[in-house]
Protein backbone atom coordinates (compact mmCIF):
# COMPACT_ATOMS: atom_id res chain seq x y z
CA UNK A 1 0.00 0.00 0.00
CA UNK A 2 1.49 3.23 -1.39
CA UNK A 3 0.90 6.22 1.77
CA UNK A 4 1.46 9.96 1.20
CA UNK A 5 2.79 12.31 3.98
CA UNK A 6 4.01 15.71 4.97
CA UNK A 7 7.54 15.44 5.86
CA UNK A 8 9.32 17.66 7.21
CA UNK A 9 12.40 16.35 8.16
CA UNK A 10 13.18 14.34 5.23
CA UNK A 11 17.26 13.68 4.80
CA UNK A 12 19.29 15.29 1.98
CA UNK A 13 20.52 11.45 1.36
CA UNK A 14 16.62 10.35 0.82
CA UNK A 15 16.38 13.68 -1.33
CA UNK A 16 19.41 12.89 -3.53
CA UNK A 17 18.33 8.90 -3.70
CA UNK A 18 14.71 9.33 -5.01
CA UNK A 19 16.03 12.16 -7.68
CA UNK A 20 18.82 9.61 -8.84
CA UNK A 21 15.96 6.89 -9.10
CA UNK A 22 13.54 8.83 -10.39
CA UNK A 23 15.83 9.58 -13.36
CA UNK A 24 15.36 13.84 -12.37
CA UNK A 25 18.79 13.53 -10.65
CA UNK A 26 20.38 14.31 -14.08
CA UNK A 27 18.53 17.72 -13.98
CA UNK A 28 19.74 18.40 -10.07
CA UNK A 29 22.94 19.15 -8.23
CA UNK A 30 22.80 15.53 -7.04
CA UNK A 31 26.81 15.89 -6.45
CA UNK A 32 26.45 18.90 -4.66
CA UNK A 33 25.80 17.77 -1.06
CA UNK A 34 25.83 21.15 0.67
CA UNK A 35 22.72 23.01 -2.19
CA UNK A 36 20.54 19.55 -2.08
CA UNK A 37 20.57 20.07 1.90
CA UNK A 38 19.66 23.40 1.29
CA UNK A 39 17.15 22.25 -1.26
CA UNK A 40 15.18 20.27 1.09
CA UNK A 41 15.90 22.36 4.23
CA UNK A 42 14.18 25.54 2.86
CA UNK A 43 11.80 24.25 0.94
CA UNK A 44 8.55 24.67 2.94
CA UNK A 45 6.01 21.70 1.65
CA UNK A 46 7.59 18.29 1.14
CA UNK A 47 4.94 15.48 0.19
CA UNK A 48 6.33 11.95 0.07
CA UNK A 49 4.79 8.76 -1.37
CA UNK A 50 6.25 5.58 0.18
CA UNK A 51 5.67 1.81 -0.56
CA UNK A 52 5.97 -0.13 2.89
CA UNK A 53 7.88 2.12 4.41
CA UNK A 54 10.53 2.80 1.17
CA UNK A 55 10.70 6.62 -0.30
CA UNK A 56 9.11 5.74 -3.96
CA UNK A 57 8.27 9.72 -4.91
CA UNK A 58 8.68 13.15 -3.59
CA UNK A 59 6.79 16.46 -4.41
CA UNK A 60 8.84 19.24 -2.95
CA UNK A 61 7.45 22.99 -2.75
CA UNK A 62 7.85 26.03 -2.08
CA UNK A 63 4.44 28.18 -1.58
CA UNK A 64 2.81 30.69 0.59
CA UNK A 65 0.08 28.56 0.88
CA UNK A 66 -2.76 31.06 -1.00
CA UNK A 67 -1.76 32.33 -3.69
CA UNK A 68 1.06 30.51 -5.04
CA UNK A 69 2.81 27.06 -4.89
CA UNK A 70 5.99 26.58 -7.18
CA UNK A 71 6.14 22.45 -7.63
CA UNK A 72 10.23 22.65 -7.55
CA UNK A 73 10.54 18.99 -7.36
CA UNK A 74 8.22 16.16 -9.02
CA UNK A 75 9.86 12.48 -8.77
CA UNK A 76 8.97 8.95 -8.78
CA UNK A 77 11.19 6.38 -8.52
CA UNK A 78 11.38 4.34 -11.97
CA UNK A 79 10.27 1.31 -10.62
CA UNK A 80 6.55 2.99 -9.63
CA UNK A 81 6.42 5.40 -12.65
CA UNK A 82 3.17 5.39 -14.57
CA UNK A 83 0.78 3.90 -11.83
CA UNK A 84 -0.26 7.73 -10.89
CA UNK A 85 1.56 8.37 -8.02
CA UNK A 86 3.23 11.56 -9.43
CA UNK A 87 -0.72 12.46 -10.37
CA UNK A 88 -1.54 11.82 -6.55
CA UNK A 89 1.23 13.63 -5.54
CA UNK A 90 0.33 16.77 -7.37
CA UNK A 91 -3.21 16.42 -5.89
CA UNK A 92 -1.57 16.08 -2.12
CA UNK A 93 0.22 19.36 -2.70
CA UNK A 94 -2.91 21.07 -4.30
CA UNK A 95 -5.21 20.10 -1.14
CA UNK A 96 -2.39 21.28 1.31
CA UNK A 97 -2.89 24.63 -0.60
CA UNK A 98 -6.27 24.71 -1.74
CA UNK A 99 -6.36 28.58 -2.29
CA UNK A 100 -3.25 28.65 -4.40
CA UNK A 101 -2.18 28.25 -8.00
CA UNK A 102 -0.03 25.70 -8.71
CA UNK A 103 3.18 26.11 -10.65
CA UNK A 104 5.96 24.09 -12.61
CA UNK A 105 8.35 23.56 -15.12
CA UNK A 106 8.50 20.80 -16.60
CA UNK A 107 11.19 18.57 -17.84
CA UNK A 108 11.37 18.01 -21.65
CA UNK A 109 11.12 14.27 -21.37
CA UNK A 110 7.25 15.32 -18.81
CA UNK A 111 5.85 17.55 -21.34
CA UNK A 112 2.88 15.68 -22.41
CA UNK A 113 2.11 13.97 -19.00
CA UNK A 114 1.04 17.40 -17.21
CA UNK A 115 -1.66 18.00 -20.20
CA UNK A 116 -2.79 14.27 -19.66
CA UNK A 117 -3.65 14.84 -16.23
CA UNK A 118 -5.26 17.99 -16.42
CA UNK A 119 -2.81 20.73 -16.00
CA UNK A 120 -2.93 23.71 -18.01
CA UNK A 121 -0.18 25.12 -19.82
CA UNK A 122 1.38 28.53 -19.54
CA UNK A 123 3.22 30.21 -22.35
CA UNK A 124 4.39 32.82 -20.99
CA UNK A 125 7.25 31.55 -18.17
CA UNK A 126 10.72 33.18 -18.36
CA UNK A 127 13.65 32.44 -15.97
CA UNK A 128 16.86 34.09 -15.15
CA UNK A 129 20.36 31.70 -14.11
CA UNK A 130 22.86 34.23 -14.12
CA UNK A 131 22.35 38.11 -12.77
CA UNK A 132 25.04 38.84 -15.30
CA UNK A 133 22.60 38.19 -18.22
CA UNK A 134 20.16 41.34 -17.24
CA UNK A 135 20.69 44.19 -19.25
Amino acid sequence: MITYTLEQNLSSEAFREILINSGLGARRPVDDPERLRAMITNANLVLTARDAGKLIGIARSVTDFVYCTYLSDLAVHQSHQGKGIGTELIRQTKLKTPKAKLILLSAPAAIAYYPKIGMDRHDFCYYLDDVQQLK
